[in-house]
């Protein structure tokens, strides 16, 4: 199955469970109409995960098939005391649904947050357990399942109040985009769509909120579509999402929102010449690493003159802990 689908050549979704209180903390998520100035969802793209599914040109040849200007906006990490909450409420404001890969031991943590998640109508995707510092890939075979079923397990019993066989929203993201060809094997066994990212809002680094909207239009404004990555866990990404979502609405950007669907999805290919930006990104920080007998060490992009590390710091005990960096 990956052989077909290799990095170089690579040509019913879950009802929303509003307990009373979640109602109670947020009477009118549900039933407040939109403005006519409000950027709202352009369209639901349902996605078929039969047989497994690899997005996101940051790490694979193909990504969904999205119209001029539709943008699927995803985040990760959460959920978070002091940010989700906040930027569930910007996304209310402009009647926006977005996509939340949540990290296992932080929705047993805030409960009440991932079911807000569900009742507002977000879909909420996998991120692992405890999204460890050495990636995935790091550990053995076994190891790394346990850490995804766990993930699993912990994620829908924070969501829908039980967790039983296959998880409601079959759609993960590895830490630090650090997959491997057997765990995507085993979890296109599983019918679960593996989930990169086409771009970035780099809100791992030591940012302003302006100066992350600045990155996040100029990138948008470039790549024209896609699937975008931020981090609900981060101070700056809470405070710029209001005015990022306007700046959205006045530049003719559409917001696509994905949930589990039924049938095979069409994808379109990575331009001629691709090859996966992380992984040259994990290799770099590791060998870095190992050099420096240390876990973790920054690579510098040239281009941007950022730092560049892997989704692959995991958050503390507490849910609000550090960014997990893709770049």
């Amino acid at each position: 199955m990956y052989a077909k689908v290799t990095r170089m050549a690579w040509q019913s979704s879950a009802g929303a469970i509003v307990l009373l209180p979640t109602l109670m903390l947020h009477p009118t998520a549900a039933n407040t109409p939109c403005a006519p100035e409000a950027l709202g969802v352009s369209r639901t793209l349902p996605i078929g995960t039969a047989g497994g599914l690899q997005v996101g040109l940051k790490t694979y040849p193909q990504s969904l098939v999205l119209e001029d200007h539709e943008v699927v906006l995803t985040f990760d990490d959460g959920p978070a005391a002091e940010t989700t909450p906040a930027i569930l409420n910007a996304l209310a404001k402009e009647c926006v649904k977005a996509t939340f890969f949540i990290i296992g031991r932080n929705a047993e943590s805030l409960p009440s947050i991932v079911k807000r998640q569900v009742a507002e109508g977000h879909t909420v995707g996998h991120h692992s357990y405890s999204h460890p510092a050495v990636t995935l890939r790091q550990l053995s075979e076994h190891a790394a399942r346990d850490e995804i079923l766990k993930g699993f397990a912990a994620d829908d019993k924070a969501a829908y109040g039980t967790a039983v066989g296959a998880p409601r929203v079959p759609f993960f993201r590895f830490p630090g985009f650090a997959d491997t060809p057997q765990l995507v094997d085993w979890l296109a066994t599983q019918n679960v769509a593996v989930f990169g990212a086409d771009f970035w809002a780099s809100d791992w680094l030591d940012i302003t909120p302006e100066k992350e909207l600045a990155l996040i239009l100029e990138r948008l404004e470039k790549e024209r579509r896609g699937v975008l990555l931020l981090h609900d866990t981060r101070h700056q990404t809470a405070a710029m999402l209001p005015q990022l979502l306007r700046e959205m609405k006045q530049r003719g950007f559409k917001i696509v929102h994905i949930v589990p669907g039924s049938q095979p999805n069409a994808t379109r290919a990575a331009p001629e010449g691709w090859t996966s930006e992380t992984d040259k990104i994990i290799a770099d920080v590791f060998a870095k690493s190992h050099h420096h007998a240390r876990a973790h060490s920054p690579a510098k992009n040239g281009a941007m003159g950022e730092t560049k590390a892997p989704d692959a710091m995991p958050p503390t005990s507490e849910p609000k802990g550090p960014p997990s960096p893709a770049q």
